[in-house]
C-alpha cells in the first residue's frame, strides 16, 4: 500500500482540462502537468468527433481510450518480459 505524503509536501496547483479550472495537490507538479495535457488533449481529440458537447461523456470516452492505451502497453510489456524470460 502506499503511503501518503504529509500535506506539507504536496503543492497545490491549478489546472485546465477541457475548459475545466481544477484545484489539485500533488507532490510533482511537472508529472502532473503532462498528465493533464495527455487528458486535456485526448478529450480535445474526442470532442471533434463526437456527437454530444456534454464534458462528462467526452471525459468517460477519453478515460476509455487511454484505459484501451493501458492495456495494449500493459500486453506488449508482458509480452517483452515473456520474450526476454525466453532468451535468458
Amino acid at each position: 500500500m502506499k503511503e501518503e505524503k504529509p500535506a506539507s509536501e504536496m503543492k497545490r496547483v491549478e489546472v485546465e482540462i477541457f475548459g475545466e479550472v481544477y484545484r489539485l495537490r500533488t507532490e510533482d507538479p511537472n508529472g502532473l502537468a503532462k498528465l493533464v495535457r495527455m487528458v486535456d488533449s485526448t478529450m480535445r481529440s474526442i470532442s471533434q468527433n463526437a456527437k454530444t458537447f456534454a464534458g462528462s461523456r467526452i471525459a468517460v470516452l477519453a478515460a476509455l481510450k487511454i484505459a484501451e492505451d493501458y492495456v495494449q502497453l500493459k500486453k506488449d510489456y508482458d509480452e517483452l518480459l515473456h520474450l526476454l524470460d525466453e532468451n535468458k
